[in-house]
Parts: C-alpha cells; sequence; structure tokens
C-alpha cells in the first residue's frame, strides 16, 4: 500500500524522538480523513510523549489513555502497524506514569523513564 508521505516522515521523526514534528505530520494527514481513528491514536500517542517529556503528566495520562482506545478499535495490523504491540507499549507507558497532575520543567528527569518503541512498517497481513 501506498501511504501518504508525511506518514513515512512520522517514522523517521518518531524514531529520532521528535514528537512534536509528529504530531504535525499526522495531523494533516487526519485532517483530510478524520474517519481514520488509527491516525488519531498515533497522533495521540506522540502527544502523550511530548507532553510528558515536559512535565504535563495528566495531559500525557490522558492522551494516552484517548490513544488505545482508538487502536483497540482497529485489526491487529493495520497501516503497516501492529495494533497489539501499540496497545501494549501505551499500557507500559501508562504503568509507568505516576499519579502526578504536572511537574515543573526542571524536575522532569525526577519522572519515571518511559519505555522505548522504535515503529517501522510491516506488511498488512
Amino acid at each position: 500500500m501506498d501511504y501518504p508521505m508525511e506518514y513515512y516522515q512520522f517514522f523517521i521523526k518518531f524514531n529520532e524522538g521528535d514528537y512534536y514534528t509528529c504530531h504535525d505530520l499526522l495531523e494533516e494527514i487526519w485532517m483530510t480523513d478524520k474517519q481514520n481513528l488509527f491516525l488519531k491514536g498515533l497522533l495521540q500517542m506522540s502527544v502523550a510523549i511530548y507532553h510528558y517529556e515536559y512535565g504535563n503528566v495528566k495531559g500525557a495520562r490522558s492522551m494516552f489513555e484517548r490513544a488505545i482506545e482508538c487502536f483497540e478499535a482497529y485489526p491487529t495490523y493495520y497501516w503497516g502497524l501492529n495494533t497489539k504491540d501499540l496497545s501494549a507499549f501505551v499500557n507500559e507507558c501508562l504503568e509507568r506514569i505516576p499519579p502526578l497532575e504536572s511537574v515543573p520543567f526542571d524536575e522532569v528527569k525526577t519522572l519515571p523513564e518511559l519505555p522505548r518503541i522504535y515503529l517501522y512498517l510491516e506488511e498488512d497481513v
């Protein structure tokens, strides 16, 4: 399947840890196809990591929770990604996030580190 160029760019930026750019890339695609909740889930997952890295713990938790709801609506493989792996990653992130609202930016390093996932396209099965 051919995907929008922004989707391919999203993989590069996500794996580099540039979650802010990930949001912009996915939002551009999602705005043209708002029925695609899978893309919305990827967008929310990226935003969640970005929020967490800047101390917005409550925002991160909320975005992760919404992302998982989006992924669970899709088959195991969708748009070249394993949705079960994405859900497992998000659940692991949620388990590590402390029950806080936020922390000042200079204290972000005191938060538990989130797991890392590297995304790559697989063939849809």
